[in-house]
C-alpha cells in the first residue's frame, strides 16, 4: 500500500510538468486570415498597418485561459515554427500577445512573405494549429 502512495504522490507531482505543448483545443473550423494586406501587394514606403481576421475563435491577451481563444502571431520572411513549442520572439515572429488585431509593421525595400499564426495563452499553436496562406508583398525602392 505504502508503494501505491508514493507512485501516485510521483505521478502527481510530475505530471504537471510534463504538460505537451499545444494542448489548447481550438475547434477545426477555426480560420485566421488577412483583411489588409492581401497577396501580391505593393506598399509604397514600407510602413503599413497590417489587419488579421479570425473565425471561430476569440481575442485574448497572453497570459488569459479561456478556451477557444488565443492571440495573434505575424511570421515575416520565415516559416511556420514548431506546433509543439512556444512561437520564438524574433525578427521573424512578431507577437502581438496584448490581444491586438492589427499592427505597424514596416519593412525594407523588397520582396516580403507573410503569415499569421494564432497561439494559446503561453504563445503556444493550438491543436489542431490555425495559421494563414502564406502572403507575397513588395516594397519598392524610394
Amino acid at each position: 500500500m505504502n508503494k501505491f502512495i508514493m507512485v501516485a504522490t510521483m505521478l502527481a507531482v510530475l505530471i504537471p510538468g510534463l504538460t505537451v505543448a499545444g494542448e489548447s483545443p481550438a475547434p477545426d473550423n477555426a480560420v485566421v486570415y488577412f483583411i489588409w494586406p492581401s497577396d501580391g501587394t505593393t506598399i509604397k514606403g514600407g510602413k503599413f498597418w497590417a489587419r488579421f481576421g479570425l473565425r471561430e475563435m476569440g481575442i485574448a491577451p497572453a497570459g488569459v485561459d479561456k478556451k477557444f481563444t488565443g492571440h495573434h502571431h505575424l511570421i515575416v520572411d520565415g516559416k511556420l515554427p514548431p506546433f509543439d513549442e512556444e512561437i520564438p520572439s524574433d525578427k521573424h515572429n512578431v507577437h502581438y500577445g496584448k490581444g491586438y488585431s492589427e499592427g505597424r509593421v514596416e519593412l525594407p525595400p523588397g520582396k516580403h512573405t507573410l503569415q499569421l499564426l494564432f497561439a494559446d495563452k503561453n504563445h503556444v499553436p493550438h491543436n489542431p494549429p490555425i495559421y494563414s496562406e502564406k502572403i507575397t508583398i513588395f516594397v519598392p525602392e524610394s
